[in-house]
């Protein structure tokens, strides 16, 4: 109750009491002030109901629905669980078990039945407690449960009336029985007759018979109490009075009532889960933006039917959806396999992202593996380690400092001192080499060591400056050698942008959603164009270079599933990443249209995954099928190449041949007898 409601309250309740005194004093004199002072403060309560524009819009509320490019709905945002039905396509039985027993005289009254109250009033003073709220009054307590209140008292039910009133100055007689069925609940997340006709009974409300009817119709005396499922016994009892009610009102042949009566409920219970939509997390991503851009402007979002256009690509985000589904199914049965007898099972988590890097739309999302069970986030709120994914960013540095991808670093134990820590001392699956490692090399074979150099020649400072630039732009680093292995957690949304700033030769494109804002007739209300101007991160020939050094982790690097897996032989680069202990498994990969990058890992950082948790096993196959449908479907152009020549792949070595010792002896004499020729010529 508002705080000028109170004061009118106050005001009245005192003039009540005085003119209680008054009546006592003089009866005759005062029996005409009640009267007035109660009309006064109906008239007070007026502007604290709802107005008749809330009502029209409460009418024909429609959620906000998010939409991919091509229309595809995506997610809604709306109030409940419910499908808005047409009166005409809600079986008659609904209709006429509700009046029988609700309110019988709904289509004489004007939204307040005087000759109800006043047996209601009757039957109360004669010790039977009895409502006289109509049809219309209980649609107005559903509709405005916080304006009109649930309390037991004269302002709840004034205010009731008064907008009773007022639906029936909006509403037709149908249009206020379509209304309060396709609003009224039923328990189990379940709102509207058509959702308790599939909960209850697994059917449509179309197809509701006279004994489902008036079951349902029976549950809105209580529906906790006359609840079908948890009280069989009270919910049958209801529904035959429901039915002698109805042949009474002469909508049932009494002849059948004796017969209908002793047939049992039959009920066929299922709890209806709302879908998600293909994009649940994006939804819940923009939710708290959208609900303020609507208040701005006196929008409703869960009953004004905007509809949001995003940059989603449907196609992506459905392969997107069933790649991820798909890769954790797998890698769950062997995280089961690992645990401990009496262990709780520990649920794999991934995010995966993808977006053009040439403007930064977001064309993919999956924050989850099952919204429905994980709401959190792991593409903008999961925080990791992202491992050798962060290497980039060390070689991007070194290659603006003047280092070349043929510069090498000997393969070699290192030990670095960290100031306030123990010695660092990288190390890799392999033991080293001791021979001398190009930059190159040191980035398609993930190697540490190399790593661990280049990055003391470099400077955490620079690496972390170079980062944040290419787009890790919220998760703060520490400034330390190990920073070069991606020791500071980030999120994969920041990775992928980083990513999108290479492949679009050096320029940061802020990673963007929204595209514009219609309302339910397709009206324009708001375009949100990216921005436009971009934001030099690295040099172009520097980009330039490190895609071209990218390109190896995929020709024949960690990556080289993505070829003979998955068979794509277009222009991509990418990098691989695991964290310590194989934590978390990183893989973001990258072509001139397209950059996708995935995650893997437990909530739970302290558990670790097998030797099947390295990003080349666990999150390359997300990357992988997705591009390969992209590819396959001509959603990508596989011919576009980036600006840089591509290194081809030497030819495959020729088959042996059998040894034939002979065949060897003919051709050593034969080489000879060329090379003395030669010298003999020269």
């Amino acid at each position: 109750m508002t705080a000028g409601l109170r004061r009118a309250s106050t005001f009245i309740t005192q003039q009540f009491q005085r003119a209680t005194v008054a009546i006592r004093r003089y009866p005759l004199r005062s029996a005409l002030l009640l009267p007035a002072l109660l009309l006064l403060y109906v008239l007070l309560l007026i502007p604290f109901t709802p107005g008749i524009g809330d009502l029209r819009r409460a009418k024909s509320e429609t959620p906000t629905r998010l939409l991919a490019l091509d229309g595809t709905v995506l997610a809604e945002y709306k109030r409940l669980n419910r499908e808005w039905l047409a009166l005409d396509n809600i079986a008659p039985h609904v209709v006429n078990a509700l009046i029988a027993t609700e309110d019988r005289r709904f289509f004489q009254h004007h939204g307040i039945d005087f000759r109800r109250i006043a047996g209601a009033v009757l039957s109360t003073l004669g010790g039977d407690l009895q409502g006289g709220s109509t049809i219309t009054q209980q649609l107005a307590r559903n509709l405005y449960p916080e304006e009109i209140g649930r309390a037991a008292t004269l302002t709840r039910k004034l205010k009731e009336a008064i907008t009773a009133l007022k639906i029936e100055a909006v509403y037709s007689k149908n249009e206020i029985l379509e209304t309060y069925l396709n609003t009224v609940p039923f328990l189990y997340n379940a709102f509207g007759i058509e959702m308790a006709a599939r909960t209850y009974f697994d059917t449509s409300a179309s197809q509701l018979d006279v004994l489902q009817s008036a079951t349902l119709i029976g549950m809105l005396k209580g529906t906790s109490y006359y609840n079908p499922v948890q009280n069989p016994a009270r919910s049958l009892q209801r529904r035959n009075l429901v039915l002698a009610q109805m042949a009474k009102d002469g909508t049932l042949d009494p002849a059948r009532l004796d017969a209908l009566s002793k047939r049992p409920l039959k009920l066929d219970f299922a709890r209806q889960v709302e879908p998600p939509g293909l994009a649940p997390h994006v939804a819940q991503h923009l939710r708290k933006w959208l609900i303020d851009w609507a208040d701005q402007r006196d929008f409703d979002l869960q009953s004004d039917g905007l509809r949001v256009y995003l940059t989603l690509d449907a196609n992506l985000q459905k392969t997107a959806n069933q790649a991820v589904a798909k890769q954790l199914a797998q890698l769950q049965k062997l995280a089961n396999r690992r645990r401990k007898a009496g262990q709780p099972a520990a649920v794999l988590q991934a995010g995966f992202l993808a977006l053009d890097p040439r403007n930064g739309a977001v064309r993919a999302w999956v924050g989850s593996r099952d919204f429905a069970q994980e709401q959190f986030d792991h593409v903008s709120q999961a925080r990791r380690q992202p491992g050798s994914t962060f290497k980039p960013f060390v070689y991007g540095a070194a290659f603006m400092q003047g280092f070349k991808p043929t510069d090498t670093f000997i393969d070699q134990p290192v030990s670095i001192a960290m100031p306030g820590s123990p010695v660092w001392t990288p190390s890799d699956a392999t033991p080293p080499s001791f021979l001398p490692t190009s930059l190159r090399d040191g980035l398609t074979y993930s190697k540490n060591t190399i790593t661990a150099q280049l990055m003391q020649q470099v400077g955490a400072a620079r690496v972390g400056e170079l980062a944040r630039a290419m787009g890790v732009r919220q998760s703060k680093f520490d400034l330390v050698p190990s920073l070069a292995l991606g020791t500071s957690p980030v999120t994969l949304i920041e990775m992928v942008a980083a990513y999108g700033t290479i492949a679009n030769g050096g320029d940061y494109r802020q990673p963007f959603l929204l595209l514009r804002v219609e309302d339910r007739n397709g009206k324009l209300l708001e375009q949100f164009a990216p921005v436009t101007q971009s934001e030099p991160a690295m040099p172009r020939a520097q980009a330039l270079t490190l895609v071209n050094v990218m390109r190896g982790v995929i020709d024949e690097g960690t990556g080289a599933a993505i070829r003979y897996r998955y068979g794509i032989q277009a222009d991509v680069a990418g990098k691989t990443g695991t964290t310590q202990d194989n934590t978390d498994g990183w893989f973001i990969m990258m072509n001139r249209q397209l950059v996708a990058g995935a995650r893997v890992g437990f909530n739970d950082n302290s558990v670790t995954m097998g030797s099947w948790g390295q990003g080349a096993r666990s999150a390359l196959p997300m990357v992988g099928e997705v591009f390969q449908q992209a590819f396959r479907q001509h959603w990508l152009d596989p011919d576009v190449e980036f600006d840089i020549p591509r290194p081809r792949p030497p030819p495959p070595p020729e088959p042996q041949r059998p040894s034939d010792p002979l065949r060897d002896i003919v051709n050593n004499v034969m080489s000879r007898i060329m090379q003395q020729l030669q010298q003999l010529h020269n």
